[in-house]
């Protein structure tokens, strides 16, 4: 199987829906073919039970068949016929979700019908917007949500206000758009930081809408890059089923977002420089983003790319990112 074939498909599957685990079986039986769940479970490192389980989730969504007669014995199914059927599920999905917040929006309709709705949408524009922004997250008490995509009203800047909220025991979690992280500027100024002090990051490719939630009680939306070059007006949502409806797509976008930082179970050996390049692994982009972001050359980047390989027993990202997996390094 070539390189590409190798790191490229269980990124595709993830993105589908499969999580590191099914993704790394369902890769293995399409390099290897037909197998026994024991044999599987020993090429992967994993506990036989843990095979199984991941194996009777790859049954259930079609893309895995057992084999008649040999019940221990697990096959890929045909790749087209069983990508497609696992893409018509998700859209099934997605077409449930789209019902749902429709759903969740009439419901506000109804619920605000016949009330003044001043009390539960605002609309902030110009000049005040930027004030607004940080007025709101200096209020934070106990957790902030966030979808993170520019344009942005505060410059793209530093975010002194998360840092100290941080430090004050305020939890972040925080799903950035890749356009986001591509931003080597603020990469350097703002996320990285924010990560340091211990926000929780994670990232998709883009994000549906730019929304940040504060303790679960006032929502600020606005328009992201894929809607508007321009970003000059915003909407405040206070508690009503259409701050629900935000808040639970953010809670779905978390679960199927990549995960930006590290654990505790990183080998204390790793160099700063080394475990920046594991957290921007996680996200996806390319070497040359990876070098810009870091400041460092191609060369420079390559040597400690190197010496992960060598840390990790690994000759190619997918294997490394299995190996981080494995070890709760992410």
């Amino acid at each position: 199987m070539s390189a590409i074939d190798e790191t490229g498909l269980p990124t595709e599957l993830r993105r589908l829906g499969l999580g590191p685990g099914e993704a790394a079986v369902y890769t293995a039986l399409l390099r290897r073919g037909r197998m026994p769940v024991a044999e599987l479970a020993e090429r992967l490192g994993r506990e036989p039970a843990e095979a199984e389980r991941l194996t009777r989730t790859l049954v259930g969504l079609g893309l895995v068949a057992v084999l008649d007669g040999e019940a221990d014995a697990v096959s890929p199914v045909e790749p087209t016929i069983a990508l497609d059927q696992l893409a018509h599920a998700r859209s099934a999905e997605l077409r449930r979700a789209h019902v749902a917040a429709l759903n969740a929006f009439r419901d506000f309709r109804r619920s605000v019908h016949s009330q003044p709705t001043d009390d539960l949408l605002e609309v902030v524009s110009g000049p005040q917007v930027a004030e607004r922004v940080w007025q709101v997250e200096g209020a934070a008490e106990s957790e902030v949500l966030r979808f993170d995509s520019p344009p942005y009203h505060t410059a793209g800047g530093p975010n002194p206000t998360e840092v100290e909220k941080l430090a004050r025991g305020v939890v972040y979690r925080v799903v950035y758009s890749a356009s986001a992280v591509r931003n080597t500027a603020y990469y350097a100024d703002n996320i990285q930081p924010c990560i340091a002090a211990g926000e929780q990051a994670r990232v998709l490719p883009t994000v549906p809408v730019k929304l940040t939630v504060f303790d679960r009680r006032l929502a600020i939306v606005s328009m992201s890059s894929v809607e508007a070059e321009a970003n000059d007006s915003l909407l405040l949502v206070r508690p009503s089923s259409l701050l629900s409806a935000l808040t639970g797509l953010f809670e779905t976008a978390w679960r199927s977002a990549y995960p930006m930082h590290l654990s505790g179970q990183v080998p204390r050996a790793l160099r700063p420089v080394q475990r920046r390049i594991l957290e921007l692994l996680a996200t996806g982009v390319s070497d040359d983003d990876i070098a810009d972001l870091l400041g460092v050359s191609r060369r420079t980047l390559s040597r400690n790319l190197e010496q992960l390989h060598r840390l990790a027993g690994s000759a190619s990202r997918f294997q490394l990112a299995l190996h981080a997996a494995r070890h709760d390094w992410i």
